[in-house]
């Protein structure tokens, strides 16, 4: 049985791979059409349109990947049902059941892969892609640093006019207090002209500034040239990250992220629901597979015309489930784990019946 696997994961490996070449050309063109004027009034050169291209293919690939996949086993399955190598396959003695094991294991490592791909890979290349969009379309302008505010602590938010990237350094900051049990009521506030991370004694250091402490019905002042604050809870880089939109976040960095904002008292039902989508996400490849090969082994009148579009349609409806659901999640309505992954639940329930019944 080895030659046959090692046949059909070749003839289903080769189809992927000119399917994703495929989808990821006809993605080029339309979204080059889409930023030529872009491209043309900010007078890009040559060379940063075909970088900005090379650095948004993996994210085209991470998003087509699933249909690529569907597509490739419908085509070797429906190409073996035409030259009858199917039907020799099945005379021969091996059932559907075994003649899917090769593609579901291909696919599960290709889902493997792809959690690493997407994890990892995907979120540096949005990273460039990002940084070209804003500097030289100026797409989505933003300016990175500045006005930058957020929760330290339950009771205690930053705000930085400017970060100063370079040197890692905060402009005009201001440090505020409040009560943990009455929210609205402001304790203490620190201003200071600049604000530097001191690595030494892993501490900040505030510089020029002042110190005021409010009490029911007076004021306390002090005015520094010099204050540490070590009770500070975030570094120069988590400033950066702070910044960041989820697509340009690895799968750490989000975990790190969610982490730092529980511990804030924010919210980070979005988060934790970005990080465990993208990981089941990258598992559909074997839902479709599980999906689209039952269809494709059985000949149904229209041909392998009907059958894709039937694939493609259970899949536009595992894309719209999992739309939904992560509606459902962000309200609270679901946990987060269950979130990302109930639409692979029960469509891989879905697809196991659909199996079950192509057997018979």
């Amino acid at each position: 049985m080895k030659i046959l696997d090692k046949y059909l994961v070749k003839q289903f490996l080769q189809t992927l791979f000119f399917a994703l070449m495929a989808f990821t050309v006809i993605f080029v063109v339309i979204d080059m059409m889409e930023n030529l004027d872009d491209f043309i009034d900010e007078s890009v050169k040559g060379t940063l349109v075909l970088q900005y291209y090379l650095v948004f293919i993996p994210e085209m690939i991470r998003i087509i990947l699933p249909i690529s996949v569907l597509l490739a086993s419908l085509f070797t399955a429906g190409k073996l049902a035409n030259l009858n190598e199917l039907t020799a396959i099945k005379a021969s003695g091996v059932s559907l059941y075994r003649m899917m094991i090769p593609f579901v294991i291909t696919a599960v490592f290709i889902s493997l892969i792809t959690v690493y791909f997407s994890g990892y890979i995907v979120p540096m290349a949005n990273k460039h892609k990002v940084f070209i969009e804003q500097t030289y379309m100026k797409k989505g302008l933003v300016h990175f640093g500045s006005n930058i505010f957020f929760q330290d602590t339950e009771s205690r938010i930053v705000t930085i006019n400017y970060f100063d990237v370079s040197m890692g350094q905060a402009n005009q900051v201001s440090i505020q207090e409040f009560d943990p049990k009455e929210k609205t009521k402001i304790l203490s506030r620190i201003d200071a002209f600049r604000m530097s991370y001191d690595s030494t004694k892993n501490a900040w250091q505030l510089f020029s500034g002042s110190a005021r402490k409010f009490h029911e019905n007076s004021e306390e002042l002090e005015m520094f040239l010099v204050k540490d604050f070590p009770s500070l809870h975030f570094k120069p880089e988590d400033v950066i990250r702070k910044q960041r939109k989820p697509e340009e976040m690895t799968l750490s960095e989000l975990k790190s992220f969610s982490h730092e904002q529980l511990r804030t008292g924010n919210n980070a039902v979005r988060t934790e629901i970005a990080y465990h989508a993208r990981i089941a996400y990258a598992f559909s490849s074997i839902i479709v597979v599980m999906f689209g090969l039952p269809i494709s082994a059985n000949r149904r009148r229209g041909g392998l015309a009907i059958q894709f579009g039937i694939s493609m349609a259970v899949t536009f409806l595992y894309l719209v489930f999992m739309k939904i659901s992560q509606a459902f999640g962000e309200n609270g309505v679901l946990d987060p784990f269950l979130t990302a992954w109930l639409a692979n639940i029960i469509f891989t329930v879905i697809a196991l019946v659909n199996l079950k019944r192509a057997m018979k």
